[in-house]
């Protein structure tokens, strides 16, 4: 993300969004990002900016990132930048007979024989990574997820911004959680992607956490406590120093105190553009909220425990709006009382976010309530399928969410 000057809190916002290319007929993953590129670069390279919206690489040749190129605070200027960058590159795509795909996983690749990694610029990266952990399953080369990256400009707003940030992550999934098949066949988890988030790195431990990031809240605090950890824990594997801790952890909520930002990234990627930015205002809504302490100061946010945080998160990536939240001290940060659900805690966000004098989410109220009323994409998703899915109905349903994703409209189900 390029950072023009540093930034306070709220000023503007990085976006990230990732697709899956795949065949337009048989909808199997296609390895061919670099294509793609080098069709706008003329050569092969890592990155194209196309004005707001820049195309980028990732870890597999069968995922292309859309990214903002600088932070934007005009969401809808970038959700129609988003959107019309999508049909760019589907116009360009047929020449392979492939297309854009959305949510957060593919339903059925075999990633253990489909993984192409990116073999060009940067790649010596993604080598070690390889080595260590082996990029082919699921988690690695079979994700796609939406990151969201909010500016800080001192230890203050940090300290502000990571409390609140902690206190959204675990009731992420209830809003988009997207993937709910893996291997042709329905997870039972709303989120499978968080399973594999959680696991993927478990070599190394201090490397992901509890995904739930520490309860800490100064630059010093946190290279004290977590950046030194990862550091000592990845030397073996890091002889020729091309792993920085900075980019080795993989916490749900990332610091990055060079550029003053925190990057959320456990987000699962939705059908389109205009799905993922109205989540996208959502979330910055209700962390703005938080900051502001309009629910509870910020000595009670910092004091929820990151055990209680990462619980409740295991729940809503296995539930999704559904799940349980038996704390009483997570709802009491929102003046709840337990037991309630996860959609409890967001609809009562949402009715009080909603009723304030121009409120951002004014624009996108329509999409939200259509998640808090239809459920995530993954429950749509589900009940079109009603849970007994073939190859057959989840090949027609993934290509009417790949229809949703060139038009930029919502998926119903």
């Amino acid at each position: 993300m390029i950072q023009p000057s540093r930034l306070h809190l709220f000023q503007a916002y990085g976006i990230e969004l990732e697709y899956m290319i795949v065949d337009r007929d048989t909808l199997m993953v296609r390895p061919i990002a670099d294509e793609l590129l080098k069709h706008e670069l003329g050569d092969y390279g890592s990155d194209f900016e196309n004005d707001v919206v820049t195309w980028s690489n990732e870890l597999v040749l069968h995922v292309i990132e859309l990214k903002s190129t600088k932070p934007e605070s005009n969401f809808n200027l970038l959700e129609n930048a988003f959107a019309d960058n999508v049909k760019k590159i589907n116009s360009i795509l047929t020449q392979w007979n492939a297309m854009l795909m959305p949510t957060a996983a593919h339903p059925w690749m075999d990633p253990m024989k489909e993984t192409k990694l990116w073999p060009h610029d940067s790649n010596e990266i993604y080598a070690i990574y390889n080595s260590i952990f082996d990029c082919r399953g699921h988690g690695w080369s079979n994700l796609q997820s939406t990151h969201l990256n909010l500016p800080f400009y001192d230890d203050e707003e940090f300290a502000k911004l990571h409390a609140a940030i902690r206190i959204v992550l675990p009731i992420l999934p209830a809003l988009c959680a997207s993937s709910p098949i893996l291997d042709g066949a329905v997870t039972g988890m709303v989120d499978t992607r968080m399973k594999y988030y959680k696991t993927n790195q478990s070599k190394i431990p201090s490397i992901t956490g509890k995904v739930v990031p520490e309860g800490v809240f100064s630059k010093r605090q946190y290279i004290n406590t977590v950046y030194e950890k990862i550091k000592q824990d990845i030397a073996p594997f890091n002889t020729e120093n091309v792993l920085e801790p900075v980019w080795v952890n993989s916490r749900g909520a990332i610091p990055r105190f060079d550029r003053g930002s925190i990057e959320i990234r456990i987000m699962d990627i939705q059908e389109c553009p205009l799905a993922d930015l109205a989540i996208q205002t959502m979330v910055i809504e209700t962390i703005k909220a938080l900051v502001a302490e309009k629910f509870a100061n910020l000595e009670e946010q910092m004091r929820v425990k990151t055990e209680i945080l990462a619980g409740i998160l295991d729940e809503t990536s296995q539930s999704g709006q559904r799940a349980e939240i038996l704390s009483s001290e997570y709802p009491s940060i929102f003046g709840l009382t337990a037991p309630c659900t996860a959609l409890q805690v967001w609809q009562h966000i949402y009715t009080r976010l909603a009723a304030r004098e121009n409120s951002f989410l004014q624009k996108w109220g329509l999409e939200i309530e259509t998640i808090l009323s239809e459920g995530t994409l993954s429950d749509r998703i589900l009940r079109s399928l009603q849970n007994a899915p073939t190859h057959e109905s989840i090949k027609k349903v993934y290509r009417q969410l790949s229809d949703c994703l060139g038009q930029n409209r919502m998926y119903l189900g």
